[in-house]
C-alpha cells in the first residue's frame, strides 16, 4: 500500500504543475504562437503556397518557404543567412519598415511573385535577389545590379523588368541585358519620384509610389515636392549620443507636400504629366490601371477629407473623365476595394454612404447599377472577385462583432441582404484569395486555438493544411497550457444606447467571494479593434504579444478588462463619428461605463482599478486620469499623443479639422485642459527616438505636470522608436508595467515575525 501511494505521488497530475506565463517567454525571441507563417501567397499558377517562416529560436528572423500542393511537401526556398551580407539598412528602408510596423524583423521580410509564377523577387541585406524556381541547383538565386541603396522593388507584370527607387528616382533593370537605367533624373533634396510621402505611408495605407501597366508598356508614378513642408528639429537620444534630426514633418494645420502624377516608359524618355486640377492642397489617395492598359484611374481626396473623386485618364491623350464623387459631413475613410472588371464595362466601388461600408456595381460611365451588399452590417474589405461565376468574397464581422468571417455575395446584387457565410468556425479568419478567387488561404484562430493555416476551395471546403499548429506537447506554448485562462466576451451600453463589446479575463484560481484589482487595457482610437475572438490580436506581432501579456496579468491576480469604445473600428459610421471635432470625450465616457460596470461586480475591488494604453491608448490614459482620477487609482501611458497640433495632417485633421477651423476642439482634446484633475498615480513611458508620436509629446506633459506639482513616474528608452521594437526593450517595459501596477494596486502584506 505504501509503495502504491508513493507511485501515485510521483505521477504528475494535469494542472497541478501548471506553469504560469513569463514576460521573457512572451517577448523573447522564441515566441509562443507556434510555427505561424507570414506573408502568405498563392502562386499565380496555383501550384504552390509561399510564405515567410520565423526561426524556432527567433520569431523575428524570417526565411522564404513553399508548400507544394501537388507533392504535399513543405521546403525552404531561401535561407536568409545564406545570402545576408550583414549590411545595415538604409535610413529610407528603416523609415518604410517603421511605417509598415515591420521594425525589429530581419531576414527576408517581403517578397513578390512574377505574374508567370516562375520567379520571386526579394530584398535582403541591402541587395536585391531574383529566385527562379526551375533553375538548376545552386543557380536559383540571382543578385541584381541595383547600384546602391534602394527601396520598393517590383517585378514588372510581364517579367521583363525589375523596378525600384534609388536616390529618390525611379530605376529599372532590363532582365535581358542585366543593365539598370534611371527613368527620372530630378530626384534629390525635396523632390521625390516614385515614393509615397510620409502621410500616405503612415495614415493613408498607401506605401506604393509607382504602378506598372499590365503589359509592361508604362509606369504611372507619383512625384512629390516637400519644399513647403515645415522643418522640425527633434532630438533622438541614444545611449551614447544625441542626434538632432531635421525632418520635414506635416503637423496639423501646416503645409503638405505638393503631388503630381506622371507616366513614363520603362525604355526611358520624357515623362508626361496628368492634370490633377488647380487645387494643389489635396491627397493622391489611390492609383489603379484598368484592364487593357488604355486607361488609368486615380482617387483624389480633398484636404478636409470630406470629398473623394474617382477619375479615369485616357493614357494616349491624357483626357480625363469624372466617374464618381463621394462626400461626407465628417470624413471619408479610404479603402482598397476598387475593382475594374475584365468586361471593361463595370467596376466595383466601396462606400460608407449608407452608414456602413458596402459594395456597389457601377458602369464605366459612372452610373450606379445596383448595390452588391446592404444592411446594418459592415464589410471590412473585398477579398476576391470571381467574374466567371458572378461572385464576390468579403471579410466581415456580420454575425458577431469580435469575429472575422468570410462571406460570399452575388455580383448581380440578388443576395445583397443575405450573404452566405463561407468560413465555418467561430473566431478570427484572415484570408488571402487567389487572383481568380477559386481558392483561398485561411489563417484561423480562437482563444483556445493558435493560428492555423489551411488552403480551401472558394466554397469553404478544405483542400489541404499548410500549418495545422496543434497545441500538443511539442508546441512552444505547451508548458503554459494548463495555466491558460479563457476570456469571456460580453456587451454593455454606451450613454447613447449603442452596444459596446468587452473581453474579460478572470484571475487564476478565481474565487467569487474575493475582491480583485482591475487591470484595464485599451486602445480607444479609430481604425482599430481590440476585443477580438482570437488566440492573439492578429493586427501585428506586438499586438499578439500584448494579448498574452493580458493573460499574464490575469495569472498574476488581476481582473483584466478590455472595452472597445465608440470611435473604434468595424461598427459603422454612427459608432465612429461621435468623435468628430473632439477626441477624448466619448471614448472616455465609454471606458468609464466599463469601469462602472466592473465596480458593480462583487468580485471587483473598486478602489484598485488600474489602466494601461499605448499610442492612442497612452493618450487615453492621460485623458482618463485627468478627467476621472476619482474612478481610477493608477494608469500607464506609453508613447501618448498629448498635443494634437504635434501630430500629422492626414490623421489629425480627419477627426479634428484644422487648428484654425477648430481651436476649441484641439484644446478640449488634449489633457492639458483637464490636467488639474489628475490626482491618481501616472507612469509615463516613451522611446527617446520616436519619429511617429514625437518624444516632445511626453516632455510637454512632464512640464505641465511639474508646473502643477503633480508627481509621476517615468521610464524612457534611449534610441527606441514608437513600438520599442527590440525584445530587450519590450521585456524591460512590460516588466516595469507589471511591477509598477503591483506596487500601486496590491496592498503590502504585513510582515509577521516568525515564532522562536
Amino acid at each position: 500500500m505504501r509503495a502504491l501511494l508513493l507511485l501515485l505521488l510521483l505521477i504528475p497530475l494535469r494542472g497541478v504543475m501548471a506553469e504560469p506565463l513569463t514576460i521573457e517567454a512572451i517577448f523573447g525571441g522564441g515566441g509562443l504562437d507556434g510555427p505561424t507563417p507570414r506573408e502568405l501567397a498563392i502562386s499565380p499558377d496555383g501550384e504552390r503556397v509561399t510564405f515567410l517562416r520565423p526561426r524556432a529560436d527567433d520569431q523575428g528572423h524570417l526565411d522564404l518557404w513553399e508548400y507544394s500542393i501537388r507533392e504535399k511537401k513543405t521546403r525552404m526556398l531561401v535561407d536568409a543567412d545564406s545570402l545576408a551580407s550583414g549590411e545595415p539598412l538604409s535610413d529610407a528602408e528603416k523609415a518604410r519598415r517603421e511605417r509598415a510596423r515591420l521594425a525589429g524583423l530581419s531576414g527576408i521580410i517581403h517578397y513578390q511573385w512574377s505574374v508567370d509564377g516562375k520567379t520571386l523577387l526579394f530584398p535582403l541585406g541591402g541587395k536585391l535577389y531574383l529566385y527562379t524556381l526551375a533553375a538548376a541547383q545552386g543557380k536559383a538565386v540571382r543578385e541584381l545590379p541595383t547600384g546602391g541603396e534602394f527601396i520598393d522593388p517590383k517585378i514588372s507584370p510581364k517579367g521583363r523588368y525589375v523596378s525600384y527607387v534609388r536616390e529618390q528616382n525611379l530605376w529599372v533593370i532590363d532582365l535581358q541585358s542585366n543593365k539598370a537605367r534611371a527613368l527620372t533624373l530630378d530626384g534629390g533634396g525635396t523632390i521625390h519620384n516614385a515614393e509615397a510621402e510620409f502621410v500616405a505611408q503612415e495614415e493613408m495605407d498607401r506605401s506604393d509610389g509607382y504602378w506598372w501597366a499590365s503589359d509592361d508598356s508604362m509606369i504611372a508614378f507619383e512625384r512629390y515636392d516637400e519644399t513647403q513642408v515645415p522643418i522640425i528639429k527633434r532630438s533622438e537620444v541614444f545611449a551614447d549620443r544625441t542626434e538632432v534630426i531635421e525632418q520635414r514633418y506635416p503637423a496639423a494645420g501646416s503645409r503638405n507636400v505638393t503631388v503630381t502624377l506622371g507616366l513614363v516608359s520603362p525604355e526611358g524618355g520624357e515623362a508626361r504629366w496628368i492634370d490633377l486640377g488647380a487645387d494643389t492642397d489635396i491627397y493622391l489617395a489611390r492609383v489603379n490601371w484598368l484592364h487593357g492598359d488604355k486607361h488609368l484611374s486615380y482617387q483624389l481626396q480633398s484636404r478636409n477629407q470630406q470629398r473623394l473623386d474617382l477619375r479615369r485618364v485616357d493614357v494616349a491623350t491624357l483626357e480625363q473623365t469624372d466617374l464618381l464623387r463621394e462626400s461626407s459631413t465628417t470624413w471619408i475613410n479610404l479603402n482598397d476595394d476598387l475593382r475594374f472588371l475584365k468586361d471593361g464595362r463595370t467596376f466595383i466601388w466601396a462606400s460608407e454612404r449608407s452608414g456602413y461600408l458596402h459594395l456597389y456595381l457601377y458602369g464605366i460611365d459612372g452610373k450606379l447599377r445596383h448595390a452588391i451588399s446592404r444592411g446594418e452590417w459592415n464589410i471590412d474589405k473585398l477579398l476576391g472577385v470571381d467574374e466567371t461565376g458572378g461572385y464576390v468574397y468579403v471579410q466581415s464581422n456580420r454575425d458577431f462583432v469580435p469575429d472575422t468571417q468570410i462571406y460570399r455575395l452575388k455580383l448581380d446584387g440578388s443576395t445583397a441582404d443575405a450573404p452566405l457565410r463561407v468560413s465555418t468556425r467561430d473566431g478570427t479568419h484572415t484570408s488571402v484569395f487567389s487572383a481568380d478567387a477559386s481558392v483561398y488561404l485561411d489563417t484561423f484562430s480562437d482563444p483556445a486555438t493558435p493560428p492555423q493555416v489551411s488552403l480551401h476551395k472558394a466554397d469553404g471546403s478544405l483542400i489541404e493544411w499548410i500549418e495545422k499548429n496543434p497545441l500538443d506537447d511539442s508546441h512552444p506554448y505547451a508548458r503554459y497550457r494548463d495555466s491558460r485562462i479563457t476570456p469571456e466576451f460580453g456587451m454593455l451600453k454606451a450613454d447613447d444606447g449603442q452596444t459596446l463589446h468587452y473581453r474579460l479575463y478572470k484571475p487564476a484560481n478565481f474565487d467569487p467571494a474575493r475582491r480583485y484589482p482591475v487591470f484595464s487595457f485599451y486602445y480607444g482610437g479609430p481604425h482599430v479593434q481590440k476585443v477580438v475572438r482570437a488566440w492573439g490580436d492578429p493586427a501585428s506581432a506586438h499586438a499578439a504579444q500584448q494579448t498574452q501579456f493580458l493573460e499574464y496579468m490575469a495569472q498574476r491576480g488581476y481582473v483584466v478588462f478590455t472595452l472597445d469604445n465608440r470611435g473604434m473600428a468595424r461598427r459603422g459610421r454612427k459608432f465612429s463619428d461621435v468623435i468628430y471635432r473632439q477626441l477624448g470625450n466619448a471614448e472616455v465616457l465609454d471606458q468609464l461605463s466599463g469601469i462602472h460596470w466592473l465596480k458593480e461586480q462583487p468580485w471587483v475591488d473598486g478602489d484598485r482599478v488600474g489602466v494601461f494604453g499605448w499610442s492612442y491608448g497612452g493618450y487615453m490614459t492621460t485623458m482618463l486620469l485627468s478627467k476621472a482620477s476619482d474612478e481610477i487609482a493608477a494608469g500607464v501611458a506609453v508613447a501618448p499623443v498629448t498635443d494634437w497640433t504635434l501630430y500629422d495632417t492626414h490623421y489629425t485633421e480627419r477627426y479634428l479639422s484644422s487648428p484654425a477651423d477648430n481651436p476649441a476642439g484641439y484644446i478640449r482634446s488634449a489633457p492639458f485642459a483637464w490636467l488639474d484633475g489628475l490626482t491618481s498615480r501616472l507612469f509615463l513611458i516613451h522611446g527617446m527616438a520616436d519619429d511617429n508620436v514625437l518624444f516632445v509629446n511626453s516632455t510637454a506633459l512632464m512640464s505641465g505636470l511639474q508646473k502643477r506639482g503633480i508627481q509621476f513616474d517615468l521610464m524612457t528608452y534611449p534610441g527606441a522608436k514608437h513600438g520599442l521594437s527590440s525584445a530587450g526593450e519590450r521585456e524591460h517595459a512590460y516588466h516595469a508595467i507589471a511591477n509598477w501596477m503591483d506596487r500601486q494596486l496590491k496592498p503590502v502584506q504585513a510582515t509577521v515575525p516568525a515564532e522562536p
